[in-house]
């Protein structure tokens, strides 16, 4: 393992700290957005990215916006589990810096254990997501590229499905937590716990 004697994070762990919080942000938007999208829409080879006006979504095939977004998540997903794999690995290899002297006792043991929730669910909940949809009727596509055949089954699918969702509302609270205490620690405490998780 390599040791951390810097009071900041390595840069990879910076980069993937803040790729993941993007991608999981949009994910989050993204799920709220495409469960409302009316199953019966008219197939399209375009897609105009959440209705911005900003970016078009050009297909090869014909597909219907509910199947397209959900398509996207789903490879979004696949993406995000291999940035956490990742970000696991570096962690396992390279110590954390030490936390700042100025925090208390529960102040550590709450810092602690948000970020091992953290990690618990941020891997919980793509998986989830993975395997609602290998036991749904159609098959797992990361960008187009079919990896894995559909197994349809229901009740499995169901199940995950619902898994899929609480860990997902877990999942936002820790978020919220986390960044209630940067935001703590930024404002009121006015300690570097924030300049840590930076290239500054």
């Amino acid at each position: 393992m390599t040791i951390q004697t810097s009071s900041r994070y390595t840069k990879t762990a910076v980069v993937l700290h803040w790729l993941i919080a993007i991608f999981l942000v949009g994910m989050f938007v993204l799920g709220w957005f495409m469960t409302d999208i009316p199953k019966e829409a008219p197939k399209q080879t375009a897609f105009d990215l959440f209705d911005l006006g900003v970016y078009t979504w050009q297909v090869a095939q014909e597909i219907s916006p509910r199947a397209f977004y959900f398509n996207l998540h789903k490879s979004l997903g696949i993406t995000i589990f291999a940035l956490i794999a990742i970000r696991i690995l570096w962690r396992i290899t390279h110590k954390p810096p030490a936390f700042l002297t100025s925090y208390s006792a529960l102040e550590r043991k709450v810092a602690t254990g948000t970020h091992h929730l953290l990690y618990l669910f941020m891997v919980v909940i793509p998986l989830t997501g993975l395997l609602m949809s290998i036991y749904g009727k159609y098959s797992v596509n990361w960008f187009g590229i079919e990896l894995i055949k559909g197994a349809d089954n229901k009740g499995l699918r169901d199940f995950f499905e619902g898994s899929h969702e609480f860990v997902g509302i877990v999942l936002l609270v820790l978020v919220a937590l986390h960044v209630v205490g940067a935001l703590k620690h930024k404002i009121i405490d006015k300690d570097d716990t924030l300049k840590r998780m930076t290239f500054k």
